[in-house]
């Protein structure tokens, strides 16, 4: 019988397979909408692919078979399937959610009703829904067992370190050995700023990461290529019926991203051999916009300290002790970050930050960098404290700032007027603090909404939160430790 895509027939939203195929590294994950009166829709089946296959080790009956790290794949399968599941709910946001393999534990559903209700915060904003405390999760299930150690390397302690005013970051981390970090990362890269700041200062503390992306796009590869790294290009294919109930009028918008990727990531660094997973996300990416009326939303909840913090806490409480799962631009600033990547030139050409490069439908722009989005608009400026003007105008091809037709979507940036745009930007008060340095610059302040700025917006503002000092030291919570945090620091000369 063939089944028709109607959210107002649409009761719940099952969790109906999921299956991993050792000899082939694809790993499928089913969801389905179940109608009032009982019908299903057809199976909607996401594949995931991890290269390497196969991975006999988590293969039963195989001469290397390791039955804990078998369990591990397992547990962070099942955590991953119940995170994907955010791409499919949201075409209906049914109240009604249905696992057939059973109630979940406490722990894991108020997790995953956390990554629902905070991760598609914009989109429940911009669809006129409210979220919280409307999703009914099946919960009371069983506790499921603490995961074991599987024997990954950790961090030194902060002790052993020695820091002194002259550190040697190879010495110094690993005792002089020849591996000078006792676990392999896997370290996302995005094509952008973040991840390259991240990447190359793992690189300058004598570390050799593996550098990993999911899906196809140029622009990431051309940037990991760039790296000389090790390389991992994760697959991932969505359901095809997802895009046609799209165009049958199944609701749509931003879901947490970065909170996919962590799990797909997770499943890879198992079984890839790696102990780690770092992600690039500022302190600044813990702040939403705050919208009068409706309070905060936040567009990168996913790349916040509290998906962070809980994440990696259900990983090791449910796949592996040991495992590492961390950010490691976590107590730096937007500007902080722009500084550290300012003093690199080796991504000028191969960078972006960008989103619309990264949108699966749509125009794409014919340069890296469109000049008409939040993101191209912010990092910009981000850059321009730190970086010369002519190096800076040559990797955007114009002068943001010189263009008077974008004073609104400065002003948003600035929150000044409205609320900061829904995308990864920066605080309002980096990008004052910014304006306020470029307002003070020869080679900037003649610049249109340079100008504009000094005359008609920074007399009204308190000079004292215009500095651009306090933004460029760690701050607020993270999850480095001790160790980690004062190589960081050092490296940054923050």
């Amino acid at each position: 019988m063939s089944w028709t895509f109607d959210r107002a027939a649409i009761r719940a939203f099952r969790f109906t397979s999921k299956r991993f195929e050792p000899a082939t590294g694809e790993a499928a994950l089913g969801y389905a909408f179940v109608n009032h009166d009982g019908t299903t829709s057809p199976e909607l089946v996401e594949r995931i692919t991890v290269p390497g296959a196969p991975f006999t080790a988590v293969q039963p009956g195989s001469a290397d078979f390791d039955a804990a790290k078998a369990s591990a794949v397992e547990a962070a399968l099942r955590l991953l399937h119940l995170v994907a599941g955010v791409s499919y709910y949201k075409a209906a946001a049914p109240a009604a959610i249905e696992c057939p393999e059973g109630p979940l534990d406490d722990a894991t559903a108020d997790f995953i009703a956390s990554v629902y209700e905070n991760g598609l915060g914009e989109f429940a904003y911009r669809n006129g829904l409210d979220l919280r405390g409307y999703l009914v999760w099946p919960r009371g299930g069983a506790a499921r067992p603490a995961a074991p150690a599987l024997g990954f390397g950790r961090w030194p302690a902060a002790p052993a370190l020695g820091l002194g005013p002259d550190l040697d970051r190879r010495a110094a981390v690993s005792g002089g050995g020849s591996d000078p970090w006792p676990f392999r990362a896997l370290v996302a890269i995005g094509g952008g700023k973040d991840s390259l700041v991240s990447i190359e200062a793992l690189r300058a503390l004598g570390m050799s990461p593996t550098v990993a992306w999911i899906g196809s796009s140029p622009l990431i590869r051309a940037c990991a290529g760039r790296t000389g790294l090790a390389q991992l290009n994760i697959g991932r294919a969505l359901a095809p019926e997802l895009f046609a109930f799209n165009r049958e009028g199944a609701l749509n918008g931003h879901i947490p991203v970065t909170a996919v990727n962590s799990a797909i990531l997770v499943l890879a660094a198992l079984l890839t051999g790696h102990g780690s997973v770092v992600f690039s996300n500022e302190h600044s990416a813990s702040y939403g916009s705050l919208i009068p009326g409706t309070g905060e939303v936040n567009h990168q909840w996913s790349k916040g300290w509290a998906f962070e913090r809980d994440f990696a806490a259900i990983v090791r409480a449910q796949v592996a002790a040991d495992f590492d799962y961390v950010s490691l631009l976590r107590p730096f600033s937007e500007l902080a970050v722009a500084r550290q990547f300012a003093r690199l030139e080796h991504y000028d050409a191969h960078f972006s930050s960008c989103n619309r490069n990264f949108h699966l439908l749509g125009q794409k722009p014919t340069q890296r960098w469109c000049g008409a989005c939040p993101k191209c608009h912010f990092v910009f400026l981000a850059l321009a404290p730190f970086m010369p003007k002519p190096r800076l105008l040559a990797i955007f091809g114009r002068n943001l700032l010189d263009d008077a037709s974008l004073a609104p979507e400065y002003d948003a940036l600035l929150e000044i007027e409205g609320h900061k745009p829904f995308e990864c930007v920066g605080e309002g008060r980096e990008s004052r603090a910014a304006m306020a340095a470029l307002a003070a610059s020869p080679a900037w302040r003649e610049d249109a909404l340079v100008a504009r700025f000094a005359a008609t917006q920074q007399p009204l503002l308190d000079p004292a939160t215009l500095r651009l000092d306090p933004l460029l030291v760690p701050q607020g919570e993270h999850g480095l430790g001790t160790a980690r945090m004062e190589v960081l620091r050092a490296h940054f000369g923050a």
